[in-house]
């Protein structure tokens, strides 16, 4: 069921790509990222909400508050960017860069999180960047 929601993500992910291409027009990209961020604040709520979850707020450990709160500011700095660089830039160059977060991430999760760094993975991250490379230069 994972590689549906991940699937689904990407969609939508390039769907907001080109939505935002097409809206940022004549906003300054600052604005911009305030009203999504909104957007997405009701519609995260909103699941909260329809699925009876918010009783969970209690349980949410000091940690996991520090690291989503952290994750809240990362997301927030890397939609900021992101929204600049599509406002000033192609679309089909920023998005590939912006996409380079897959190496970082891989590169990050072996680092922080121990997690396997294979052959494969390495292949992968190679493909990636030149792939990046290709579709910029």
């Amino acid at each position: 069921m994972w590689f549906v929601f991940a699937l689904l993500s990407a969609v939508f992910a390039a769907l907001t790509s080109i939505l935002a291409k097409i809206g940022i027009e004549g906003v300054n990209s600052n604005l911009a990222t305030a009203i999504r961020t909104v957007v997405v604040v009701v519609m995260a709520w909103g699941m909260v909400f329809l699925t009876h979850t918010q009783n969970g707020i209690s349980e949410i450990s000091r940690k996991s508050w520090l690291f989503l709160i952290l994750s809240g500011l990362a997301t927030g700095g890397s939609w900021l960017c992101y929204y600049k660089a599509l406002q000033l830039g192609e679309a089909s160059k920023v998005v590939p860069i912006d996409k380079l977060s897959v190496v970082i991430t891989l590169v990050l999760a072996f680092l922080f999180l121990h997690e396997d760094f294979t052959a494969k993975s390495l292949l992968g991250c190679v493909l990636i960047g030149a792939g990046t490379l290709v579709m910029v230069v």
